[in-house]
């Protein structure tokens, strides 16, 4: 009996692929152009009347996708409103400060460039595209507002911190406690450890970004009058400001700091003892004193000027 030989199985034709749709020319480039991006709305306990308002602003501008990450909240009618308006909400357990809810959002993000601003009803929404468009070229744009947009006191403070920190960090600062500020987010993460929870991210932020090389440009902005009261007090958060300029400068450079307060106390103490020379014919113990601290200062500066360096080298 003769075998049958066994049927071959026979493969289906695979279906014809659809043809691609054409590509208008310069398409894209047009999309690598466009970045991704997130948003951090801060102070929304005072300004949460405003929220609505300000994401549906931004959501209406199409230069980049916007991911709202709002976080420490107390009263779930302002994350139901965020929520409402079309925004991611991030809850943290309990309340760390407004640093800290930045940080989570800037960790949570997931596009090229993180936009900050407050949602007290201060920042026009309507300017984020002026604020976010030189990112790429620089690595943090700050909105920078004008002195007559401030109360006086509020002003007059600003004023001398920006003056200080121009100084110590050798560029002009227009605006160092501005909210509104867009940034790239891997350059944050590289700073973000300097930033604290509480109060100040702004100034901390921007000295980082300026003592660690990165460019930095400021844009002019309007500022209108907030919603609610502000929390910062004059004498308290003006304290914690002047620490947070000389932590940041000291930390990358810190002869900044060290080489005036060495100064100061060897031409003190130089000159106090000149004159009790001509005076009393003797060299008193507080010059010797001041001549001894100014040199100390200075080696103490120099030492940490070296582990700057090699920190940066690193």
């Amino acid at each position: 009996m003769a075998a049958v030989p066994a049927r071959r199985k026979v493969a289906a034709p695979l279906p014809a692929r659809r043809p691609a749709p054409a590509r208008k020319p310069g398409a894209k480039k047009a999309a690598a152009r466009q970045p991704t991006g997130a948003l951090v709305l801060d102070k929304l306990l005072s300004g949460r009347g405003c929220i609505g308002l300000v994401f549906a602003l931004l959501a209406g501008i199409v230069f980049f996708n916007v991911d709202l990450l709002q976080m420490n909240r107390e009263i779930a009618r302002t994350a139901d409103r965020a929520a409402a308006a079309g925004a991611r909400v991030v809850r943290h357990p309990y309340n760390k400060g407004n640093g800290a809810a930045v940080k989570t959002g800037i960790r949570e993000a997931a596009g090229e460039v993180v936009l900050l601003m407050d949602a007290d009803g201060q920042h026009d929404p309507a300017e984020a595209v002026s604020v976010v468009s030189p990112v790429g070229i620089h690595d943090m744009v700050i909105g920078a507002r004008r002195a007559g947009d401030q109360t006086l006191t509020r002003a007059a403070g600003n004023r001398a911190f920006t003056g200080l920190a121009s100084w110590l960090t050798g560029r002009p600062i227009p605006d160092l406690t501005s909210g509104f500020r867009a940034a790239r987010r891997d350059r944050l993460l590289e700073v973000i450890h300097l930033l604290p929870n509480g109060f100040s991210y702004p100034t901390t932020s921007c000295l980082a970004f300026l003592k660690a090389g990165f460019n930095v440009l400021f844009v002019p902005i309007t500022a209108r009058p907030r919603v609610g009261t502000s929390k910062i007090r004059v004498m308290r958060d003006g304290v914690r400001f002047l620490l947070i300029i000389l932590k940041i400068v000291t930390l990358y450079s810190p002869l900044k700091v060290f080489f005036p307060v060495s100064a100061a106390s060897l031409l003190v103490g130089v000159a106090y003892g000149i004159w009790n020379v001509v005076r009393y014919d003797k060299i008193p113990m507080g010059s010797a004193l001041l001549i001894q601290l100014g040199v100390v200062v200075f080696l103490f500066g120099l030492i940490s000027e070296q582990i700057a360096s090699a920190q940066d080298r690193k």
